[in-house]
């Protein structure tokens, strides 16, 4: 599917496409919109958080286009695929595109990043955590995300300043993860960063479960013996859900149920799946500013484009998904050429103030980090996503501690 800012009739779309592929490269430099490939998983293992995003790309066309920006969007799917990331990739390029975003799952993105790096063509990462992206090397990657271990400290910190300011204390705390990849990266982190931090409770036991079991009775009835205040999760939707059916039948109530950063909890499966009992559920991760100009101008073009879905539950995905595009996009405006290497240099260069996500202006370190990503806290309220930190970003307060699962229908 190909997304043009601006109308354009058929004869004239493949003139161009023709001229496109004949035209030298000095003449393809100067071409009057930047044709971006956005990659992304939307179907296979990862394909609801890959549509999520997808959501966000169908949203974006518009809001650049109204900041001034000349793109031409081209969507395709990876299918969840290391080799099919590649493959399309070189495909992608070799039809005229002059940068690439995506691609949401780290495997997937890491077989990109190779072909555009082969080829010198920019790849603008919307989400993707693993640290050795940006510890190789590369020269044509940027990632407007933060690594697995900056969300776990970014996490963490927040439970500490969360708690201080809802006064509520925690004196002991369970780390339950999946022993999938994501899961065991993320407890290895915590391993690494919880001693350095001089949390004011104990971490007393970390337990890991498979994420294929029919439940997860015996995790919660492990959890249900050791009486932790705190319960700190890494989900998935599917995870979520089997977790909290146990929770509910065999009474496990602690005072609050946190995430250091992943997703499940604000996935539209857990809401669908577990109704109110899904609400309370506090995630500390990167998120939209809901009070920012330009998230409001993104929210009203998503709900134009995708008119079935809820922005809250996409804003994560959606958001970063926009911000590469507008890395790219204000690139090329910058850099007025679509020259590898001339394109490039431009994104490196990027300082962009006005945008979605919390944090500061968006700007890339040596490596092709941008490190002033900020994480907030979100809780579960009347099954929305809701800012409740900091308080600059925050449109409700926290409920803290958590109700009891009695009452709820």
């Amino acid at each position: 599917m190909t997304a043009k800012t601006g109308w354009i009739d058929r004869r004239s779309l493949l003139a161009g496409a023709s001229a496109t592929i004949a035209a030298p490269a000095v003449v393809r430099a100067q071409a009057k919109a930047l044709k971006i490939a956005v990659m992304l998983p939307r179907s296979g293992f990862f394909a609801q958080a890959g549509q999520s995003c997808h959501r966000g790309a169908l949203a974006s066309g518009k809001v650049l286009a109204d900041l001034g920006y000349s793109v031409e969007l081209v969507h395709i799917d990876t299918e969840s695929s290391n080799d099919v990331s590649r493959t399309q990739a070189e495909k992608a390029i070799n039809d005229g595109a002059h940068c690439i975003v995506g691609a949401f799952e780290s495997g997937n993105t890491l077989a990109i990043a190779q072909v555009c790096e082969q080829r010198k063509v920019p790849l603008v990462i919307n989400v993707a955590a693993a640290p050795q992206i940006t510890q190789q090397g590369y020269q044509y990657l940027v990632r407007n995300f933060p690594t697995g271990g900056a969300l776990v400290t970014n996490g963490l910190k927040l439970i500490v300043d969360l708690s201080k300011a809802a006064n509520v204390e925690f004196k002991n705390a369970v780390f339950l993860h999946a022993n999938d990849t994501f899961g065991t990266a993320q407890r290895g982190a915590m391993d690494a960063i919880f001693p350095k931090l001089n949390m004011p409770f104990k971490l007393v036991e970390s337990i890991a479960y498979d994420p294929k079991a029919q439940d997860l009775s015996v995790e919660v009835t492990k959890l249900r013996s050791i009486n932790p205040d705190l319960l700190i999760v890494v989900t998935r939707a599917g995870d979520a859900i089997k977790l909290t059916r146990d929770m509910v039948r065999q009474k496990f109530e602690p005072k609050a149920i946190m995430s250091p950063g992943s997703p499940g909890l604000y996935d539209e499966e857990f809401f669908k799946a577990v109704g109110p009992y899904a609400d309370y559920f506090i995630y500390n991760l990167p998120w939209a500013n809901p009070k920012a100009a330009m998230t409001k101008a993104l929210e009203t073009s998503f709900k134009a484009a995708n008119p079935g879905a809820r922005f809250e539950l996409d804003c994560f995905n959606a958001g970063f998904t926009f911000e590469a595009m507008l890395v790219a996009a204000d690139a090329f405006k910058r850099a007025g050429s679509t020259d590898g290497q001339t394109l490039m240099k431009a994104v490196k260069e990027t300082s962009i103030k006005d945008h979605v996500m919390i944090g500061g202006p968006i700007a890339f370190n040596d490596k092709g980090d941008n490190l002033n990503i900020a994480s907030a806290s979100v809780e579960n309220i009347n099954q929305t996503p809701t800012v409740v930190f900091p308080a600059e970003a925050a449109t409700a307060k926290p409920v803290l501690p958590m109700p009891g699962w009695q009452g709820r229908k």
